[in-house]
């Protein structure tokens, strides 16, 4: 079913790596609370972690085997009105390459969720 669904498999991949990066930030003394931003423009960030800090990493998770450029309008938008408090903006994808593609904007695989730092 989810092989003929591409959008029913791209939510739960998200909510997989939702929960997936939950469960880590629970481990830690000062834990990161994820949520979702989406703007009056229609922009949205699939997952965002913001420490109690301030500091804030942007997560998109894409159900693809390739990532461009186009991907990253969300992250970049959220980047540039966060400023400083902005760390880092990642887009998972189901690859085996991590991609680098601007200032502190990265596209790892989604199998580094698994994989020891």
């Amino acid at each position: 079913m989810l092989e003929h669904d591409r959008t029913l498999f791209c939510q739960l991949l998200e909510t997989f790596v939702f929960q997936e990066l939950r469960r880590q930030a629970s481990r830690h003394d000062t834990p990161t609370g994820p949520s979702h931003f989406r703007d009056k423009d229609g922009t949205e960030v699939d997952i965002v972690l913001e420490h109690l800090s301030g500091a804030v990493t942007e997560v998109e998770v894409k159900a693809s085997a390739t990532v461009r450029s186009g991907d990253f309008r969300a992250l970049r938008r959220l980047r540039n009105a966060l400023g400083q408090r902005f760390v880092r903006g990642v887009a998972l994808y189901d690859a085996e390459a991590a991609l680098p593609f601007g200032e502190r904007l990265h596209a790892p695989p989604v199998s580094q969720l698994w994989q020891a730092p």
